[in-house]
């Protein structure tokens, strides 16, 4: 029996799921990276709206701006231009040409998960949603880049315009946040399927059932073919959902009919 096989009778027929024990250990493996990637979906595409969502705002808000444009490390405006603050579903932003807020204060005006963006009268600045993951990564979840170091020279309202309305992810971006979100995805499924395994293989010993550990392993692999499926359904629709526990427990009940048509050893004569 092969791994197509096995797929669909995890799908239906989960007592023919024990011949997995007989699948070479790479496939199993393989197998895995499977299933990840269907949990891996869900994730990816959530990060995509979000990359979309932000574009979108970036475009709303640069309808908003003045004209200005920064030349010899400083910003130049119309005297007529006013800073102001406007705030969509990811962006915080902050157009203050006249000094009288700093890079805290942008900070202070973030909520939730939204990112803080700021062109203050000497800096262009940048405070994230306060994450551990930012912090560790980034060292530092605020940045600053001031107009003297000539970064911005040549930035002005125009291009800034044009480049939000010209701009498109492109595949190669998309294919580094696939990866990156599938490699603590497998990583978790992994630390997931061996509490399982745990699980599986102390209730084959205890109905004295000949499997190994590794026979536990492979079977239960397969029998997580139908959680991971729904668990990636249910996380399309609820972001937060947290999945392992519905992983690790339907698995383990699939594995106790899996295993049903399994011989039992003769118990010892006492």
């Amino acid at each position: 029996m092969n791994s197509f096989k096995l797929f669909k009778h995890s799908l239906y027929q989960f007592t023919d799921l024990n011949q997995a024990k007989k699948m070479p250990f790479w496939k199993v493996i393989f197998y895995v990276f499977f299933l990840s990637i269907i949990l891996a979906l869900p994730i990816t595409k959530q990060i995509f709206s979000i990359m979309q969502d932000i574009k979108n705002d970036g475009q709303e808000i640069a309808k908003k701006l003045p004209d200005f444009d920064i030349k010899d490390g400083t910003l130049h405006t119309a005297k007529s231009a006013e800073g102001f603050i406007y705030q969509t579903n990811s962006i915080i932003f902050t157009f203050d040409p006249d000094g009288k807020r700093s890079l805290s204060d942008v900070t202070a005006d973030s909520i939730g998960n939204a990112v803080g963006l700021g062109f203050l009268q000497d800096e262009f600045v940048v405070s994230l949603p306060n994450s551990g993951t930012a912090d560790s990564l980034l060292g530092s979840n605020q940045f600053e880049v001031p107009y003297a170091n000539s970064t911005l020279d040549g930035l002005s309202s125009k291009n800034l315009k044009q480049a939000l309305d010209e701009a498109s992810v492109p595949f190669w971006i998309k294919l580094i946040v696939f990866v990156f979100t599938l490699y603590p995805t497998f990583i978790n499924l992994v630390i997931n399927l061996l509490f399982i395994t745990i699980g599986a293989n102390l209730y084959s010993k205890i109905r004295l059932y000949n499997l190994r550990f590794l026979d536990c392993l492979k079977i239960t692999t397969y029998c997580a073919t139908l959680p991971v499926i729904i668990s990636s359904l249910l996380h399309f629709f609820n972001r937060s959902f947290d999945d392992s526990f519905l992983i690790v427990i339907t698995s383990l009940l699939i594995f106790f009919f899996a295993i049903r048509k399994e011989e039992r050893q003769t118990p010892p004569l006492v």
